[in-house]
C-alpha cells in the first residue's frame, strides 16, 4: 500500500515589513494556526522542520529549538533546521515528507520563516551573496549583481528582452494585487515596469528595481500526514510527484542559461506524474529576479531555450492564458523571506487545488506546478499536486 505523504493544513502570514522583531513571534503565529488548520493537536505532532537561511539575518541561530516554545506538547518533539538557500522552504518540505514516508512519524509540521528587514541594505546583499559562489561571484550590488550578468548573457546571446520582462514584473503586480499575503498589492503597469526612472532604478546590469523581488518578512506553515491519517482529516493535498536536482554550484563550469537542473528536475516530475505541462492548471514559479522566471519558461519545456519571450508575449502565463504562472503574483509582488518562500509557494498550491483562493482563483484548478530553486538554479525543487480530498 503506497503510504505517501500529503498536505493535510497550512498557514500564511502577510509577507513585508513586519513589526516582529525577530523570527520567534511569527514561528509561533503559523504553527498554531497551522496545527488548528489540520485538526490536529500540538501533541501529535511526531516531527519538526523549520526552513530558515539566516546566514546574518538573526543572532539567534539554532532556531528550530523556537517551534516548542509555541506549546508544551512540543517540547520534546524532534525539530531540526533545513536549509537549503532561497530553496529553504522546499528543502524542509521535502524532509518532513521522508520523514513520514518512511514511516518514522505519521505527522510532521513544516515551518519556513525569515527576518530580513531588520538589517541595511547592504548588508542583506551581503547575506544573500551566500547563495552564490563567493570566490567567483562576488559583486558590488549583491545577488541582483548575479542576475544581472545572467539577463546580459540572455541579451547577448539571444536578443534584447528588457520589455518582455517588463511584462513579466506587470503581471506578477497585478497578480499580486488579489493576493492577501503579499508584500507588494499594487498594480504597477508596463510602462513604470518598462521604464528607468527615480522610482525604477537599475540595480544591476539591465535589471531594474521592478525587474527583483522584494526584500520582505515572513512565515508560513505546512502540516503533512500519512496517507491513512490524511482520510480521517477535514482536506488533503497530494503529490502526484516531487523531484530535486542540483546543478553544480560555480555559474562558470555550466550553462547559465540553461538551468539545466531546473530542467531536469521539471522532466522527472512530470515523467512520475506522467502528465504533461498542458494537464496544469497553473505553475507557481521562483521569480526572484524576472530573468529568472523568464529562462524557467523554457527550463519547464514551455518554450525551446531563447524563446520565453513568447510566453509572456503571447500571453500565455497570464492568469487567463494556457498556464497561469504565479496567480500569487510571485515572489516579485508577494516578497521573498527566503526560508518562507518555498512553505510559502505550496501554501499558494494548496489554497487554489482547495478552491479557495479568493480573487487569486484559477478556475476548476486540479493539477498544480511548483518550482522553487536555491541560488541562480543550483537547489531545484518541483512538485505536481492535486487536492485528494
Amino acid at each position: 500500500m503506497s503510504n505517501r505523504a500529503q498536505i493535510v493544513g497550512w498557514s500564511h502570514l502577510p509577507f513585508g515589513k513586519r513589526d516582529e522583531v525577530d523570527t520567534e513571534g511569527m514561528i509561533a503565529q503559523v504553527t498554531r494556526d497551522a496545527i488548528d488548520h489540520a485538526g490536529v493537536f500540538a501533541k501529535d505532532i511526531d516531527g519538526i522542520y523549520l526552513g530558515v537561511m539566516n546566514n546574518g539575518f538573526s543572532k539567534q541561530d539554532f532556531q528550530a529549538g523556537l517551534v516548542a516554545l509555541v506549546d508544551p506538547a512540543l517540547s520534546h518533539t524532534p525539530a531540526t533546521r533545513v536549509e537549503n538557500a532561497c530553496a529553504t522552504g522546499s528543502a524542509a518540505l521535502h524532509a518532513a515528507m521522508d520523514f513520514v514516508e518512511a514511516g518514522r512519524g505519521r505527522i510532521a509540521l513544516v515551518v519556513g520563516a525569515e527576518k530580513m528587514t531588520g538589517l541595511p541594505t547592504r548588508d542583506v546583499g551581503d547575506i544573500l551573496l551566500g547563495a552564490s559562489y563567493r570566490k567567483e561571484e562576488m559583486t558590488e550590488s549583491g545577488f541582483p549583481g548575479v542576475f544581472g550578468h545572467i539577463a546580459d548573457e540572455y541579451f547577448s546571446r539571444y536578443g534584447d528582452r528588457r520589455e518582455e520582462l517588463a511584462m513579466i514584473a506587470a503581471k506578477n503586480h497585478k497578480n499580486g494585487v488579489a493576493n492577501p499575503y503579499a508584500h507588494v498589492r499594487k498594480d504597477l503597469g508596463f510602462e513604470l515596469c518598462n521604464s528607468v526612472s527615480e522610482k525604477n532604478p537599475i540595480v544591476a546590469g539591465p535589471l531594474r528595481r521592478t525587474d527583483c523581488s522584494m526584500v520582505s518578512d515572513g512565515a508560513a506553515a505546512l502540516v503533512i500526514a500519512d496517507e491513512a491519517t490524511a482520510r480521517t482529516l477535514k482536506r488533503a493535498i497530494a503529490f502526484r510527484a516531487r523531484a530535486h536536482v542540483n546543478d553544480i554550484m560555480p555559474l562558470s563550469r555550466r550553462d547559465p542559461l540553461a538551468f539545466a537542473g531546473a530542467a531536469q528536475a521539471w522532466r522527472a516530475a512530470l515523467t512520475t506524474a506522467q502528465v504533461g505541462l498542458d494537464d496544469l492548471s497553473f505553475v507557481e514559479t521562483h521569480d526572484c529576479f524576472t530573468i529568472a522566471e523568464l529562462i524557467e519558461y523554457e527550463a519547464m519545456g514551455l518554450v525551446p531555450p531563447g524563446e520565453g519571450y513568447r510566453a509572456i508575449r503571447e500571453g500565455w502565463t497570464h492568469k487567463d492564458g494556457k498556464l497561469p504562472v504565479n496567480p500569487s503574483g510571485g515572489l516579485k509582488a508577494k516578497g521573498h523571506p527566503v526560508g518562507a518562500t518555498g512553505v510559502s509557494m505550496h501554501v499558494m498550491a494548496c489554497l487554489q487545488l482547495m478552491g479557495e483562493a479568493g480573487d487569486m482563483q484559477i478556475p476548476d484548478a486540479r493539477l498544480a506546478g511548483v518550482f522553487n530553486m536555491g541560488g541562480a538554479a543550483v537547489a531545484n525543487y518541483v512538485s505536481i499536486m492535486e487536492r485528494s480530498q
